[in-house]
């Protein structure tokens, strides 16, 4: 099969590779930002749309709620979205955030939002930094900071809070708390491609996704895997006192979902809790991690879905983009090796069956990766309980 050639957006823009906020006030971070990705994506059709789905962005409560103690606002919360993906992903959260009187802002990590061989270069160090300075931005108008992210974006919240006492919890949705253990040997290509680019990536893809890249870099995947290091040698040296709400699919084939369960086993505040997707509820015991666990049946025969997935946690149905009768179609698990079923996949997909790409799921017809959460109004209720019994 032959690779698919390279294109323009397979080469870094010189523009997004590290952090950019310096010192910024976050609004003006946020500019600089939007600024960026308007000269990377200049003469896009979607030009606005691009910017405002890719764009870090804050949001203020509503009037009503208590200030803080001798800042602005009483709470605040970070929101950090997943590997190869943008804000646009955590746009929902946000709004719930917001709706509960808490301080929102969101950042965009170093690589993202712009082209995918920018994530030829990102590090997570990098992507480190920009969780520290949203966390210290935070801060100065917050008396209760808390952090929230998607995938990776858990991963550098709970790092963040291992290492910065003014986080008071965490909201993790499908965190990347370990990976497999492939990515360890991705940076490999460094010893060849030179004189192969093609070798730098491990999926070459259409990227038709204006949020999101389809194609796919070793290097991001190798960064994913330091983090994980990383952070697994900090957990097993730090006690994690503070609220943790986690929310993970037990048929995700991004992370490891016993890492997650583990994690939350672990977690000593007798608020932590986790929602478990799966597609069998009745093989756990109600006993299981003491009542820490609240479990859902991701199967929706009626809707053709046949298990939750790691993309799906944190959008809802409703959503344009990515939801029930959403413009988007995630079908490049087929690409370009089963190029019928791909485009029968993009030309039909009312008809398709959704889920995770696991392989009993693709055996069972064409199969669209999940890309939205059919239970995310219950989640919502879920995350409405734990705040309610935060301090």
């Amino acid at each position: 099969m032959a690779t698919p050639p390279l294109e323009a957006r397979h080469r870094p823009s010189g523009l997004n590779s590290q952090f950019n906020g310096g010192r910024l006030a976050f609004a003006d971070y946020v500019a600089r930002n939007r600024d960026m990705l308007s000269r990377v994506h200049a003469g896009a059709a979607d030009l606005e749309k691009i910017i405002d789905g890719n764009a870090p962005f804050e949001l203020k409560p509503p009037a009503g709620f208590p200030a803080g103690q001798q800042k602005p606002y009483r709470r605040g919360v970070l929101l950090t979205h997943g590997l190869t993906g943008s804000p646009y992903s955590m746009r929902y959260l946000a709004a719930f955030f917001q709706q509960n009187g808490f301080r929102v802002m969101v950042v965009l990590l170093p690589g993202h939002g712009t082209q995918p061989g920018d994530l030829l270069e990102a590090t997570w160090q990098e992507w480190a930094k920009t969780v520290a300075y949203g966390a210290y931005k935070l801060a100065e108008e917050v008396d209760d900071v808390y952090l929230a992210g998607y995938s990776i974006g858990g991963a550098l919240s709970v790092y963040q809070s291992l290492r910065d006492s003014r986080v008071r919890g965490l909201f993790l949705f499908s965190p990347a708390i370990r990976i497999t253990p492939k990515a360890a040997w991705a940076n490999l290509h460094k010893l060849y491609s030179w004189l192969m680019p093609s070798a730098k990536w491990i999926h070459i893809f259409p990227d038709r996704d204006i949020y999101k890249y389809e194609s796919f870099t070793k290097n991001a995947a190798a960064q994913m895997h330091a983090l994980s290091r990383k952070l697994s040698a900090l957990l097993q040296q730090h006690q994690l006192n503070i609220p943790v709400f986690t929310v993970a699919s037990e048929d995700d084939i991004t992370v490891k979902t016993s890492a997650i369960l583990e994690f939350i086993s672990r977690a000593r505040h007798p608020s932590s809790k986790l929602v478990l997707y799966t597609t069998e509820p009745e093989k756990f015991p109600p006993s299981i991690l003491a009542g820490k666990v609240e479990l859902v049946n991701s199967t929706v025969p009626a809707q053709k879905i046949l298990s939750s997935a790691h993309p799906a946690i944190v959008i809802p149905p409703e959503d344009t983009h990515y939801g029930a009768a959403g413009e988007y179609s995630n079908c490049v698990h087929y690409y370009p090796g089963e190029m019928e079923k791909y485009e029968a996949c993009l030309r039909h997909p009312e008809q398709d069956l959704q889920g995770e790409i696991t392989e009993k799921n693709l055996k069972a017809g064409i199969l669209r990766r999940l890309m939205y959460n059919p239970n995310f109004a219950a989640l919502k209720v879920s995350m409405q309980r734990f705040i309610d019994n935060l301090p």
